[in-house]
C-alpha cells in the first residue's frame, strides 16, 4: 500500500476595488485596456431582460467600437430567471460563440444578474474573471459586493452556489434613476438591514433622509443621499467579509432577517420581491429579539417604522399559513443539527454574540411557531 501527502498550501489574494460614481461606462471600458483586461481575449455581458434595453446594449455597442470582442447575453429578468437552467442555458451559448479560460463576464445588473453571473464565471472553464457593474440599490448593497453566488431551487434560494470573488465592482448611481418606485424600496431593505446590525447613526440618518428618495425624482435629486448609502453599505459590507469570506461564524450576520424572510421569499413563488421577504422577515426578527431581551419595545418599533416608511411591508402575507413559514425555515443554510437558527441584532446598530462566541442560536420550533402566531 502507498500513501501519498498533498501538499496545497497557498495564499490567494483576492482583493479587488469598488468605484461608485455615475456614468461609469467609459471608466470601464478605460480599466479593459489596462490592468483589469490583462489577458482577456474575450467578453460576455451577461444581464437580463429589463437592463439589456435600458444599458445592456448600448455598453456593446460601445465596447465593440472600442475593438472588443464581445458577446451580449440576457434572461427575463426577475428572480424566477435564477435557476440551473438559465445558467446551462448561457453556459452553452458562451461554448457556442467560442469563449475559454481567456473569457472575462461582465455581470451588469441587479442582484439576480450578479449572483448568476458569477456563479457561472466560477464553474466556466473551471473559474474564468468576472467584474459586477451594479445598476439596482438591492445589488450596490448585496449582491454585488462579498462574492456570494448562487442559483435558486424549489426548495429555497440560494442553496447551490460558491464564494467566488469579482475581479472590480462598478456601482453607478446614475443607473438607479430609471428604477420603478417598487424597486427603489425594494433595494433599501438591505441598506437598513445593515445600519441595524452595524451603524446606530446611519439607521437615524435613514430615518430622517429615506423618504427623500422615494419622491418623484427622489434619486435625481438626491444624489449625496444616493452616495452616502452605497459608500455606507460597502463599508458595512466589507468590514464583515474581509474578517469571514467563507461564513464560517461572523459573515452569518449578514443574514440578519434572512431566515424568515428568505423562507417567504420562496413560498410566495417569487410573488415578494427580495426586499420585501428581507422587510418581513427584519419585523419577525425584532418582534422574536423583543420576546428574548435582544432588544426593547421602542428600538423594535423604530426599525418595524422604517421599513415601512421606505414602503416595505411588515406583516406576513395573509395566505401563508404558520405552519408553512415554519417548516419551510428548515432549509436555511445556518440549520445544524436539525435546529432552526436565527441572527439577531442587540438594540439598534449592534448584533448579538452568544456565550459560545457565535453569531447565530438554535431556537426550539414551538417556541417560534408560537411566536409567529402572535404577531402575525
Amino acid at each position: 500500500m502507498s500513501k501519498f501527502y498533498v501538499e496545497l498550501k497557498k495564499v490567494v489574494d483576492d482583493s479587488y476595488d469598488i468605484e461608485i460614481g455615475k456614468n461609469l461606462f467609459e471608466t470601464l471600458i478605460k480599466d479593459l485596456k489596462g490592468e483589469l483586461g490583462k489577458g482577456i481575449s474575450r467578453y460576455a455581458i451577461i444581464t437580463d431582460s429589463n437592463v439589456k434595453t435600458l444599458y445592456g446594449d448600448r455598453l456593446y455597442d460601445l465596447m465593440k467600437e472600442e475593438g472588443f470582442k464581445v458577446d451580449l447575453m440576457s434572461f427575463p429578468a426577475g428572480e424566477t430567471s435564477k435557476t440551473r437552467a438559465t445558467k446551462e442555458i448561457i453556459e452553452d451559448s458562451m461554448l457556442a460563440k467560442g469563449h475559454r479560460r481567456d473569457s472575462c463576464i461582465i455581470a451588469l445588473g441587479g442582484g439576480v444578474v450578479t449572483d448568476l453571473a458569477g456563479f457561472i464565471a466560477g464553474t466556466f472553464g473551471r473559474g474564468i474573471p468576472f467584474i459586477n457593474y451594479s445598476t439596482s440599490i438591492l445589488g450596490a448593497a448585496d449582491a454585488s459586493v462579498g462574492g456570494k453566488t448562487a442559483v435558486d431551487t424549489p426548495l429555497a434560494t440560494n442553496l447551490i452556489g460558491l464564494i467566488y470573488q469579482p475581479k472590480k465592482v462598478y456601482i453607478d448611481l446614475a443607473t438607479w434613476e430609471t428604477l420603478p418606485k417598487k424597486q427603489v424600496s425594494n433595494g433599501l431593505a438591505e441598506t437598513i438591514k445593515h445600519a441595524c446590525m452595524a451603524d446606530e447613526a446611519f439607521f437615524t440618518f435613514l430615518e430622517e433622509n429615506i423618504e427623500k428618495l422615494l419622491e418623484e425624482e427622489g434619486i435625481r435629486k438626491h444624489f449625496e443621499i444616493c452616495q452616502h448609502i452605497a459608500e455606507t453599505n460597502c463599508r458595512i459590507k466589507y468590514e464583515v467579509v474581509k474578517k469571514d469570506e467563507r461564513e464560517s461564524n461572523l459573515r452569518q450576520i449578514l443574514n440578519l432577517g434572512h431566515t424568515v424572510g428568505r423562507a417567504i421569499e420562496t413560498l410566495s413563488g417569487y410573488d415578494l420581491l427580495h426586499g420585501q421577504a428581507v422587510a418581513i422577515g427584519m419585523a419577525m426578527q425584532v418582534k422574536i429579539g423583543e420576546k428574548l431581551g435582544y432588544i426593547t419595545k421602542e428600538e423594535a418599533d423604530r426599525v418595524i417604522a422604517l421599513f415601512e416608511k421606505a414602503g416595505l411591508p411588515t406583516k406576513l402575507p395573509e395566505e401563508m399559513s404558520t405552519e408553512e413559514v415554519v417548516q419551510k425555515l428548515y432549509t436555511d443554510k445556518k440549520v445544524r443539527q436539525g435546529k432552526i437558527r436565527f441572527v439577531f441584532e442587540e438594540g439598534i446598530g449592534r448584533i448579538k454574540r452568544h456565550e459560545d462566541g457565535n453569531y447565530s442560536i438554535a431556537l426550539e420550533e414551538e417556541f417560534i411557531r408560537k411566536t409567529i402566531d402572535e404577531v402575525r
